[in-house]
Parts: C-alpha cells; structure tokens; sequence
C-alpha cells in the first residue's frame, strides 16, 4: 500500500504530457535503480504498468542488492522488476537486451567527495563509457544521462539564473570537483558517441531536489534539516547559511525527466529545478521551523563536523528552464508545499 502522498506523486507523474505508449512492453535499464531520484522513475513505471497498462520491464542495477530489496519491499517478487548487483563503473553481464537505458548512478552527496574522490569520478567517467557502449551494441531507442547543476560552477551575476550554455569556475584541481568534473566529462563522452555512433544520449541536469524517501543521513542540508524536524530538535545550519539554492520537489523533477526522455533531444542538456524556489540555506531553516510553530525549534548554526565533507564553493545555484519549459515541463509544487509534503511523509502514520 503506498502512502498517500507517494499515491499523489505518482498520479502526477503519470499525468504528464508524454506518450507513455513508447515504452509499452519495452526493457527499460535503470543504473543506481535505489537511489533517491532514479527509485522514483522506477515506482512511476510500476504505476503505470498496474493503471495504465503500460507493461514495460524494469531491470535495475544496484549496488547493494539488500538496500536495493529494502527500498522497493512493496514491489518484490513482481515480474516486471529485476534487480541486479554490480558495480556501474565496470562492464556488467545484462541478462537480456533493454530497449531503454537511464545511467542515473552516482555519488550525489558531497559526504563521499572527501572519501571516495576516485569512485566518484569513475561511476560517472568509466560507467558512462562501458555503457554507452552497451547502448550502441543494443541500438537503445533512448539514453538519458543523469548529470547535474554543479557542472556550471561559480557563474557571474549576470547568469543567473543560469541557462544550458552558460559556464563558470571550477578548480579542477580541488577533490571536490571530482563529481562536477566527472559529469562533465561523461557529458561530453555520450555527446561524442552521439555524434560518431548516433547513439541517442539525452542530458538532464538536476538542481537541489528533495521529497518523500529522500535518505535522511544524505548529507545534503536539506536531508539535513528534514532529519531535524523528524526528530523534534533545532535546525543545524554548519555554514554561514548565505548560499542560494533553487529546490525542486521530487515528482515535479521526475516528470521532467520523463519529458527529456521522450522529447528531448540528443546531445543537449536540460536544467531540470524550480527557480521559483529559490532561496537561501538561512531562509530555507526559518521556512521549516514555521511549518510546525507550535514545535517551537529554532535555527542553530555550528561548525561543520562530517568527516569528509567538502563544502561547495558556489554561492547561488538556481536553474534557467526555458529549454525545458519548451517542451510543455513546468514545476507545479511550491517550496512550502513541497516541503509540507516531505515532512507530512516521515512524520504521519496512513496505516
């Protein structure tokens, strides 16, 4: 039974202005199926495969099958969903063809930047590489690469809000930029593939995106604060909570993802964010503690302490999507309702 307000997401999901008939009984791959946005897109096809007969087959690698099992325990044992252990940034024995291929495995967090600055990299880099080389041996009718909105770095004033073709500073001589530099780089490889082998390969770019089974533990301030509420304690704001951030609510993302699938064209990004809910860290903490006021928790700020976090030195990050817009994709959820939402998932019992 899904919780109501997943049931909503999910209605919303499958309203969207896409010809969902396109991936009628086709394989559809799915790298990093557990993770927080890709999960989505898995549950948003299983809905559809019960309400709008849609009969398509998810195979999903992950990289622990137990957490994987975990996260979807509602869907197993159906046979429209296969799990699959292995390691996105090796070559990997797929049991069929897919017709379909979305490479959203990553380490998103900046908790695994400082730690695993390599793994970071070659998900992105040498996972991309092994498979567009699987979809160009299959002759995949799409390809939709996950990359994201840290690829831009610290743009200037006037580029903001930032569109597809505008471009900042990174170091590429600091760890941090191990996962911008690494999306980077497999933008550029899927576009090369694209040009030379004509293998379909489609950008999305997601901004901070947050929702209903966000991990709690991510390390990204937003999860951090959600954890904050949940556990009835002050908001703990480790920066000087100036940094601006444009907040897109789960299954408005999903949907646009969904529309570059189906209408987006090769070789050619699509931010994917809400700039009408942009805001900063600061002014994001006070929000929350005014949709509980009778709670009475505050706003606290303190010394960053997780090992191994590297912080961003990017001070505004909020998205252009007139690209995206173009093809009939709009954000629809505020950031106080998104918000609303989120909380009322962790916090309300529906059983």
């Amino acid at each position: 039974m899904l919780h109501p307000i997943v049931s909503h997401d999910m209605r919303s999901i499958a309203s969207a202005a896409v010809d969902w008939s396109q991936l009628a009984q086709k394989n559809i791959l799915i790298t990093g199926a557990a993770g927080f946005l890709p999960a989505y897109m898995v549950e948003a096809l299983l809905y559809l495969n019960d309400h709008h007969g849609l009969r398509c087959k998810i195979l999903g690698l992950v990289r622990n099958r137990e957490t994987a099992r975990q996260r979807f325990a509602a869907y197993m044992g159906r046979p429209d969903l296969q799990l699959i252990e292995g390691d996105a940034s090796g070559p990997v024995s797929w049991p069929h063809r897919c017709d379909v291929l979305i490479h959203a495995a990553s380490q998103a967090s900046p908790k695994f930047y400082g730690p695993d600055p390599v793994g970071t990299m070659t998900t992105n880099i040498l996972g991309t590489y092994h498979l567009l080389t699987q979809a160009r041996q299959w002759g995949v009718q799409s390809f939709l690469f996950f990359s994201s909105g840290e690829v831009y770095g610290q743009v200037s004033s006037d580029q903001v809000p930032t569109k597809e073709t505008d471009y900042g500073w990174i170091d590429i001589n600091a760890v941090r930029s191990c996962y911008s530099e690494g999306k980077r780089a497999a933008e550029t490889l899927g576009v090369s593939y694209f040009s030379q082998f004509g293998v379909p390969f489609k950008i999305v770019r997601p901004f901070h995106t947050y929702g209903p089974k966000m991990r709690l533990d991510d390390g990204r301030v937003f999860a951090d604060f959600v954890r904050d509420l949940v556990d009835r304690r002050n908001l703990q704001i480790r920066s000087d909570g100036k940094a601006i951030r444009a907040f897109c609510y789960l299954s408005d993302a999903v949907r646009g993802f969904f529309t570059v699938l189906f209408h987006g064209a090769p070789a050619t990004p699509y931010n994917v964010g809400n700039p009408d809910a942009a805001c900063s860290i600061k002014d994001l903490a006070q929000m929350l503690t005014k949709l509980r006021p009778d709670w009475g928790l505050s706003v606290e700020h303190h010394a960053q302490t997780t090992a191994g976090y590297l912080p961003s030195s990017i001070s505004i990050n909020v998205p252009n999507i007139d690209r995206l817009s173009a093809l009939g994709w709009k954000p629809t959820i505020s950031l106080e309702e998104g918000f609303e939402r989120t909380l009322r998932f962790f916090t309300e019992s529906y059983l």
